[in-house]
């Protein structure tokens, strides 16, 4: 097998406190992430070789950043070094990114200004035997998003796996189009779907009944996600898996199970519940990451769900964007959470 390319724009998260007193102690938290690159993370914690496609500024701060990717094993020769700026984001800590207090600052980076017709992708796929992207890429520009097409037309060509997080950012998507728009035109190229019931009904047009949200009955959710599942490799022949997550925030804390489609059987994991957590940021990442960790060594589809799910919910737990939990310590760090 060769490598698992993530592409999508490494970011820069500033983390200010909800109480502003970053102004008293002149110190302002940050973090590296973007979904992609907390994939390529995951992934090479977890001995997948993993390599990295971002565009990013010739100039110094680039240099420790590309540096700092290298040293958490991820390859880095993908790289293409153009623009003139690196993609920032404002959360205050603790916070969701779906949360309405995210701050974008990406108009203009490298990866937002990013053209067709400059990627050798003969180069760049070399070696490639997985090829994985968020909705997010198509979301910061229709620059983005004609590359992104261009990617995946390239790696189709080459029978290379793809995958796609469904991520939906409200506060992206600036340009004239919505998802519906776009991400039909990339699904069709997909062979593993993630996402939500709701993401692939925003994203994709793929219906979700109404009052489903009101009723919150898991039987419902479960049905209707077979359904949607169905519904989704119907529409994209080359889909041959669905994965829906299913974490609802309530007043006594999370509550997390997902649920993984494919050859017309609907696999549900456990449920894990925990009154705190840490951080939001990155765990359907992590879910992400753990789907492909299972099929690139072609594990059981039962085994793929528990170990993603889990995954998942460990990183609730991690400070950073990207988790930091060992392959072989993952399920053994959310025993107690088991409903």
């Amino acid at each position: 097998m060769g490598k698992v390319l993530n592409f999508g724009e490494l970011l820069l998260r500033i983390c200010p406190d909800v109480e502003g007193n970053w102004l008293k102690e002149n110190n302002l938290p940050f973090f590296v992430g973007g979904a992609e690159l907390n994939v390529a993370t995951a992934l090479a914690l977890w001995k997948i070789p993993s390599a990295y496609l971002t565009a990013l500024p010739d100039n110094s701060l680039t240099e420790q950043l590309v540096g700092y990717v290298k040293g958490l094993a991820i390859d880095t020769t993908a790289i293409q070094y153009t623009g003139e700026r690196v993609g920032l984001y404002y959360l205050h800590q603790g916070k969701d990114l779906k949360n309405a207090g995210v701050i974008y600052d990406r108009s203009g980076s490298s990866f937002a200004t990013l053209q067709t017709g400059t990627i050798n992708w003969d180069v760049v796929l070399k070696d490639v035997s997985w090829f994985h992207f968020s909705a997010i890429c198509p979301a910061v520009s229709l620059a983005a998003a004609e590359v992104c097409l261009e990617a995946l037309k390239e790696a189709s060509a080459r029978n290379i796996t793809i995958s796609v997080d469904l991520n939906y950012r409200a506060k992206l998507w600036k340009y004239g189009k919505e998802p519906i728009d776009i991400l039909p035109g990339l699904v069709q190229y997909c062979d593993v779907v993630m996402g939500n019931l709701w993401a692939a009904e925003k994203m994709l047009g793929i219906p979700v009944p109404e009052g489903l949200v009101e009723a919150d009955q898991k039987e419902l959710y479960l049905e209707q996600s077979a359904a949607s599942s169905r519904e989704l490799i119907a529409r994209f022949p080359e889909c041959k898996v669905v994965a829906n997550t299913f974490r609802f925030d309530e007043q006594e804390g999370v509550r997390y199970y997902s649920t993984l489609f494919s050859e017309d059987e609907l696999l549900v994991s456990k449920q894990y519940s925990a009154k705190n957590i840490i951080n939001k940021v990155g765990s359907g990442d992590c879910y992400m990451a753990g789907l492909i960790y299972g099929f690139y060594q072609d594990q059981p589809a039962e085994e793929i769900i528990e170990f993603a799910t889990a995954a998942a919910f460990s990183k609730l737990f991690v400070a950073g964007d990207a988790t930091t939990v060992e392959a072989s310590q993952v399920k053994e760090k959310v025993r107690n959470y088991e409903d």
